[in-house]
């Protein structure tokens, strides 16, 4: 009863996908790992850019009507309620506009603080956007690697076995069991890597979008301050001509009397 069941646990061990495991080498165990890591980033990309994805334009939209009627809070408040590349845009650019009108900012200097603010911010978005990434495009690179490395260790060590067969063995058969056996690695190491290279392409591309789409609004922002700003600074420029017109009138005033 016992070495039935050694037999069967044997039997277990190897067949099926646990079978090539074993039978692959040390090689798939970190190939077999990659697959797990890459895996959880594709998962959590998917999750995350799903969430990025929710109707940027339309919020967009509504926040730089709210802009255009002066409703400053309200539109930072549904920024803040919002996720992804844009909102965080939309939000830091609002806020500074806040701050330096509430300081008495001249207008030239408040635009020109808005985009720095928001040019500044852009790394950040990036980053966020582009999260994870990396450690995807080392599993596609890496994976096939350690395939190819794990086949050309176990030919080396097949073919030191073939040097030591004993008589009357056929090496033709001992060989193609083995290159068979060790060409294992190869292909689970391509099928982990290709897949995990296909998503970071298909990522990349997405990314690429919300960040021409940040871009986009950054650009939309300014353009709605600087027509919210244009009354500010004629009022500004017509003070300031009247503050130096002032002066001179009265002293020709005073000349001419």
């Amino acid at each position: 009863m016992p070495h039935f069941a050694e037999a069967a646990g044997s039997d277990l061990l190897h067949s099926g996908a646990l079978g090539y495991m074993f039978d692959g080498g040390i090689f798939m165990w970190p190939i077999l790992l990659l697959a797990i890591i890459g895996t959880g980033v594709v998962i959590e990309r998917f999750r995350t850019l799903r969430l990025i994805g929710l109707d940027g334009q339309g919020l967009r939209t509504q926040v730089l009507d709210l802009l255009y009627q002066d409703r400053v809070e309200e539109a930072i408040a549904l920024c803040a309620q919002a996720h992804g590349p844009v909102p965080a845009i939309l939000a830091v650019g609002i806020h500074r506009y806040k701050l330096l009108k509430k300081l008495n900012y001249d207008p030239a200097k408040i635009e020109e603080q808005v985009v720095k603010a928001m040019e500044d911010y852009a790394p950040h978005v990036t980053a966020a956007l582009e999260k994870n990434l990396p450690v995807l495009s080392t599993v596609a690179s890496v994976a096939p690697m350690l395939g190819s490395l794990g086949t050309v260790v176990g030919m080396v060590l097949m073919f030191q076995g073939i040097t030591n067969m004993k008589a009357g063995e056929n090496i033709i058969k001992v060989a193609a069991a083995g290159i068979q056996l060790k060409l294992i690695v190869t292909v689970w190491g391509l099928m982990v890597g290709i897949p995990a290279y296909m998503f970071f392409n298909y990522f990349t591309s997405v990314v690429s979008q919300h960040i021409l789409e940040a871009e986009e609004t950054a650009s939309q922002l300014v353009e709605a301050l600087v027509l919210r700003l244009a009354p500010a600074a004629d009022a500004a420029r017509t003070a300031t001509v009247a503050a130096v017109a002032a002066p001179a009138a009265a002293a020709l005033a005073k000349k001419g009397g």
